[in-house]
């Protein structure tokens, strides 16, 4: 690989990584892994938290059925209660995906707690682990709701 600064080796990965963008937040987190991964697969997820129950619903679905022994990175920025990405696993290992990790850019010890009970094969990685959640089931102090931060309120 030749860099502006000097040649240096680089890999090839073996196998191309399926990105599942939780919808719509994880779309922010789409562009900056193909930056790394052009080659990348992305299938999308749908879901929201029903701000009543806390609870998640799917509302779309795109699995990449021939690549089900692929890496599979789930995207969403925040874990919060965990519910989301709990569902979201069950999800993709339900269709079939094996290797599974989950990436967040911030998540509450709460929800870390739930998709590590729930699925302790699947490693997480965030960048922060904030503080708690508050009775609404948001991060503290964290970001507010990442998809209306990126793409406004509806």
């Amino acid at each position: 690989v030749v860099t502006p600064m000097a040649p240096a080796v680089g890999a090839e990965l073996a196998q191309v990584p399926i990105l599942v963008p939780v919808l719509r937040a994880g779309l922010g987190l789409v562009e900056g892994f193909r930056d790394v991964i052009p080659g990348a697969i992305v299938s999308h997820l749908g879901l929201y938290r029903d701000h009543h129950t806390l609870k998640p619903v799917r509302y779309y679905t795109n699995f990449p059925s021939a690549y089900r022994d692929h890496p599979f990175l789930l995207l969403d920025p925040m874990l919060a209660t965990g519910g989301s990405a709990v569902d979201a696993l069950d999800y993709l290992k339900d269709e079939g995906a094996r290797h599974i990790r989950l990436i967040s850019v911030i998540a509450a010890p709460e929800g870390v707690e739930r998709v590590g009970a729930s699925h302790p094969d699947v490693p997480i990685f965030t960048a922060a682990v904030d503080e708690r959640l508050n009775e609404s089931g948001y991060i503290l102090p964290g970001l507010g709701d990442a998809g209306d931060r990126q793409f406004g309120t509806l």
